[in-house]
């Protein structure tokens, strides 16, 4: 079975929308292994975001990153890293499908709702960050 990481970002949590979008997971055989609320430190946030610490968007990822509590959560199935990036759909709201959990809920693309792990090595790297 493969694990991934997934965070439901602050603005999400700060809607009251994370029961409706563990959902989605579930509704397609994902088991959460494990799931915790936290609010992120800045450390963490910059051991997660490091790729993008040249980025001109970097400060702003990490106060919006840190501004409230967040949910993390370990999924694990066949294929999850896959498909739990297809259920969240593209990081662009106007990109991404109706049925997926940013089509449905993401604000804008840095209020996208949720975050998950590109790869099995990012999943082992981000798992260690928030767990």
């Amino acid at each position: 079975m493969e694990k991934t990481l997934v965070l439901i970002k602050p603005d999400a949590v700060e809607r009251n929308i994370v029961g409706e979008i563990l959902t989605f997971y579930e509704k397609q055989n994902l088991k959460i292994t494990a799931l915790k609320m936290l609010k992120a430190t800045e450390d963490m946030a910059h051991l997660h975001y490091k790729i993008h610490e040249d980025k001109p968007f970097f400060k702003d990822l990490i106060a919006y990153i840190t501004r409230s509590p967040l949910c993390a959560l370990i999924l694990e199935g066949d294929n999850a890293i896959e498909k739990v990036r297809k259920i969240n759909g593209n990081t662009d709201p106007s990109k991404a499908e109706q049925n997926t959990i940013r089509g449905t809920f993401a604000v804008s693309k840095t209020e996208n709702s949720v975050h998950a792990s590109d790869s099995t090595e990012t999943a082992q790297k981000e798992i260690s960050i928030w767990f």
